[in-house]
């Protein structure tokens, strides 16, 4: 899990006008496609008076969940990878509601990463979440899979379930990042899946377990795994 700026791990829950702002930006377009709308325009759209619309725009700009350039009567408003985060919490607690807790499966293949998840899974501030929260320490390594483009997009579905939350911390002089953890079963062997607020990998998910993953499965890198992960009925 890399180093990354300190940010609150739950940081603050949009509005519900600032919800209906991201769905009419969603419906507008998304991501790279920018509406052209006057703070009296989209006051109109959210049913409020220009000065609280300029307010919505100003929260969610700050917030990095939509870009805002101003210029002329009407602006250039694009909805940001963050907002389109914010629409799939919303969602997802939707879901839950009506559905109930998410279940996925899909295969990856065995990778080796950069052995940063030895050094990370060995820090104090991590180990006694570990403990507190999953029940367990885990081996000090993660093992890693490569995912299709489909099956990456389904992993990141789970940004939007009720995880186990591990907080980031600060020791040492460094800040170490957050992340969230849900249940999985690797070719039917238990784990977690653990997902970085932030992280480089852009074609592979970690996980983690109690014991040497590479060894308990015996696999080798290219070697297929099949995943299964359920989502917790609570958050924790």
């Amino acid at each position: 899990m890399p180093t990354t700026p300190h940010r609150p791990d739950r940081p603050r829950r949009p509005k519900p006008a600032e919800f209906e702002l991201l769905k009419h930006l969603a419906r507008a377009g998304g991501e790279g496609r920018p509406a052209a709308w006057s703070s009296m325009e989209v006051g109109k759209l959210l049913g409020v008076s220009q000065q609280a619309a300029d307010r919505y725009l100003r929260n969610l700009a700050t917030e990095g969940k939509i870009s805002r350039s101003l210029g002329g009567r009407k602006q250039r408003l694009e909805l940001l990878p963050a907002g389109r985060e914010e629409l799939r919490r919303e969602y997802g607690e939707l879901r839950r509601l009506f559905e109930g807790p998410a279940r996925l499966a899909f295969a990856g293949t065995v990778a080796s990463g950069l052995g940063e998840g030895r050094y990370y899974l060995s820090r104090p501030g991590y180990l006694v979440q570990f403990a507190e929260r999953l029940g367990y320490t885990p081996y000090p390594g993660t093992l890693n899979l490569k995912l299709s483009a489909s099956d990456l997009t389904l992993a990141a579905s789970t940004k939007s379930w009720r995880g186990i939350r591990i907080d980031g911390f600060s020791a040492s002089g460094r800040t170490f990042g957050g992340a969230s953890c849900h249940a999985a079963h690797l070719n039917g062997r238990p784990a977690h899946l653990i997902m970085p607020d932030r992280t480089h990998h852009t074609e592979s998910v970690e996980f983690i377990a109690p014991e040497f993953l590479r060894g308990a499965l015996g696999v080798s890198d290219g070697d297929r795994v099949d995943v299964v992960l359920e989502e917790a009925e609570t958050s924790a």
